[in-house]
């Protein structure tokens, strides 16, 4: 069996995470929500951030909410067709505060710079530029 990438991960948000969702991932970040038609009139218990062409972030609205720590949750990483100086600027510009940076990381497209950021919801994004 041979995975081509990741299809999606789930984070559980708070109930009314809807907005707050909507600022950080689309207006700070530029991305797409869906279903969030769906899921404001029932028909769906979740909503959707559409990250890549394959890939997609499920957001579950829940009471039960708690923000990640660190033993349980450790970050999401994703790849921006970006280089290091492009990425800080962009968040920079949209008032994104970046937690930390780190050049020569590993991951499944080789080595590269990264920059940490925090969701609304507490979860750590690492932002891997995809140029350098």
């Amino acid at each position: 069996m041979e995975i081509s990438h990741i299809d999606h991960v789930n984070f559980h948000v708070p109930p009314d995470a809807t907005e707050a969702a909507r600022e950080f991932y689309v207006e700070k970040l530029g991305q797409e929500l869906v279903n969030v038609d769906a899921y404001e009139s029932g028909e769906k218990p979740f909503f959707t951030v559409h990250l890549a062409p394959e890939h997609v972030l499920h957001l579950w609205p829940t009471e039960e909410f708690e923000p990640p720590d660190e033993p349980n949750f450790n970050h999401v990483a994703l790849v921006v067709d970006a280089t290091m100086e492009e990425l800080d600027e962009a968040l920079e510009e949209a008032g994104v505060p970046v937690e930390r940076e780190h050049e020569g990381l590993t991951g499944a497209i080789g080595e590269g710079a990264s920059a940490y950021v925090r969701d609304p919801f507490g979860y750590q994004l690492e932002l891997k530029a995809g140029r350098s």
